[in-house]
């Protein structure tokens, strides 16, 4: 596994839940407002299992959970073997996804290796390309079929970016199934993003009353949604 970094805890990654944060190396998007862009470009020092293992062990007892985030951690062919060590060590596993590789997740939950998912829904289908540089996006369907299918708690989460119209958001809650969380996000500018991105991170964050109205619409399709960051 390449984990290139570790928050020690949070309260707020895993719902309910005290948890460690580890973050994969690599992605197969790249979405212009990414936070963790070092991880896409696989430029951050890579931490040895051991020391995630030992630091895991240390902490047993006073951690409950583990998030496994990235970059795309179902992009690492040694995911699912890694995940069983840490659910053998005693650890509730959440898994962030972007979904891209829903025969992975199939894997992980086969596996009972898994408590709780996070998947990114990132805009309307056709715009994955624009906003995501990804055009498979019936994978990202699968995994949400796949999620929806299974016994485990989970959620999507969208990212409220102002590039994105407020009919557009009500679409995606319209064209999706009804999911049992639903938690869409403040956008904020990234710091470290490509130049030829420049024009786009001069767009102004939705304000919070444009959010709210699109979360009162949203309720209409979608009964759990959350907002959250404002």
């Amino acid at each position: 596994m390449e984990i290139a970094g570790l928050a020690p805890n949070s309260t707020v990654d895993y719902p309910g839940i005290l948890a460690a944060v580890l973050f994969t190396s690599g992605c197969n998007m790249d979405c212009f407002y990414c936070h963790n862009r070092k991880l896409i470009n696989k430029t951050l020092e890579l931490t040895a299992e051991d020391t995630v293992f030992a630091f895991l062990q240390k902490r047993s007892g006073f951690l409950d959970g583990v998030v496994i985030s990235g970059g795309e951690p179902t992009i690492q062919k040694d995911l699912v073997t890694f995940v069983g060590e840490i659910k053998r060590l005693g650890y509730k596993v959440k898994l962030d996804t972007n979904g891209s590789e829903p025969a992975v997740v199939q894997e992980l939950l086969a596996g009972g290796l898994l408590d709780y998912v996070a998947v990114d829904y990132k805009a309307p289908w056709r715009r994955y390309k624009e906003i995501c540089n990804y055009v498979r996006t019936e994978n990202v369907q699968k995994t949400l079929e796949v999620l929806k299918n299974s016994e485990i708690s989970w959620e999507a989460r969208t990212t409220m970016l102002p590039h994105i119209t407020r009919e557009e958001y009500i679409e995606m809650a319209r064209e999706m199934f009804i999911l049992p969380r639903y938690v869409i996000n403040q956008y904020r500018i990234p710091e470290d993003f490509l130049e030829v991105d420049r024009p786009k991170m001069e767009v102004r964050p939705h304000s919070k009353d444009f959010l709210l109205g699109v979360e009162r619409e949203i309720k209409s399709f979608q009964p759990n949604v959350i907002l959250c960051g404002v």
